[in-house]
């Protein structure tokens, strides 16, 4: 097996740096492309990182479901159902809306590791 980096040096941000390093060790130890690509996208450019509002996450999503997010979760919207969301960046107003409906947020290097194999995850961007 080849292993390929994908290049970090141009990001200055340690916590993308240290995320996609992650993200490509889990896709490496459980052959899951799924988190390669989300490392791929994360140490491309800024203007390309997905930025959705918490409203749209929670009307196309379920009750409980697990969405994942390549770059920022924004606060516009209403949040009605519990859900479990993972980002790179997530702001204020979008936490405190998930809070209160009951839902929770996850590091993208935490959920990773929860779910290593990427089963049972929405990616949204």
């Amino acid at each position: 097996m080849v292993k390929m980096s994908i290049k970090t040096s141009n990001k200055t941000d340690s916590n993308v740096k240290e995320t996609v390093e992650h993200l490509n060790a889990v896709s490496r130890e459980n052959q899951t492309p799924l988190w390669r690509d989300i490392a791929e996208r994360i140490a491309g450019s800024r203007r390309n990182y997905a930025s959705i509002n918490i409203g749209k996450i929670s009307k196309l999503c379920n009750e409980g479901d697990t969405v994942v997010v390549p770059g920022k979760i924004l606060g516009g919207g209403y949040v009605e159902k519990k859900l479990k969301v993972s980002a790179l960046y997530i702001s204020e107003k979008a936490l405190r809306k998930m809070s209160e409906a009951g839902g929770e947020f996850i590091p993208l290097d935490a959920i990773a590791d929860r779910e290593p194999k990427g089963t049972n995850l929405k990616v949204m961007r």
